[in-house]
């Protein structure tokens, strides 16, 4: 009786890549655990927090999944292109989630903010994230060659009230980001190329702290229908079904996850 040869055996399809950027911490290391155990192998980027990187990376492996941490600072064209060149070294990419973001860690009047924080939050907010649908249109575009796939840009819904008070300039950055979802989602729906948002709304993370304001999402709860702030999980769970098929006839829209408010 023959036995199979080593020819015989099905090859085990490697498992689509996802990008996540700034996913050490937060909404993205939220959003990197959730692509993992969807059956993504996952890019952990970071840009200054290696050990936080390291660490949600560390937390998928021991989970079964794969994942690698790289560096790489969105605002920089040089680096993006990097981040996906090493990218495709695990596989695929098919999914890039646009996390990465600053608020410049200033609380205050708009007339407050020193011009170096203004240009920061605009090079990370709003050019890193254009260099990063650029580097994936021309990875994911099948008129390029490329397999298609899903890009989802993390918003906010500070873009309705505006952040009086408090972050203006960075409100102002996710309007731009609306507008790069709905504009690129057009041009690039025949490409094989979903682009989506997910604005959250008060969720809790260590920004509100690192920002000195350690009770923020408390004290905005009472202005909030469902009395409470986001959990990073719920978050990353609309990414998730937004990257799903169960979403395959949806781009250009901007899903807000805010408890109603």
């Amino acid at each position: 009786m023959n036995r199979p040869g080593p020819d015989s055996v099905p090859a085990v399809p490697a498992a689509p890549v996802a990008i996540v950027t700034g996913a050490s911490r937060g909404i993205g290391a939220a959003i990197a655990r959730s692509a993992a155990r969807a059956g993504y192998a996952v890019v952990v980027n970071y840009s200054a927090d290696a050990d936080g990187a390291t660490a949600v990376a560390g937390n998928i492996t021991r989970e079964g999944g794969t994942a690698v941490t790289i560096r790489a600072d969105v605002s920089k064209p040089v680096d993006v292109g990097r981040l996906f060149e090493s990218a495709s070294e695990l596989g695929t990419v098919t999914a890039v989630i646009n996390n990465a973001a600053v608020t410049g860690d200033l609380i205050g009047t708009l007339v407050e903010v020193p011009s170096h924080t203004v240009q920061r939050v605009i090079d990370v907010n709003v050019a890193g994230m254009i260099f990063m649908c650029q580097e994936a249109v021309r990875r994911l575009s099948t008129e390029q060659g490329g397999p298609g796939g899903s890009i989802v840009n993390i918003s906010s819904t500070a873009t309705k009230a505006g952040s009086p008070g408090t972050w203006v300039h960075y409100a102002a950055s996710k309007g731009a980001v609306d507008v790069l979802t709905t504009g690129l989602a057009a041009e690039v729906a025949k490409q094989g190329i979903r682009v989506n948002a997910v604005a959250p709304g008060s969720t809790n993370t260590g920004l509100h702290a690192a920002a000195g304001m350690p009770d923020r999402v408390e004290r905005l709860n009472p202005g909030i229908p469902m009395g409470r702030g986001a959990e990073p999980e719920e978050i990353a769970a609309a990414v998730m079904w937004l990257l799903s098929e169960d979403a395959g006839y949806i781009t250009g829209a901007v899903l807000p996850v805010s408890g109603g408010r």
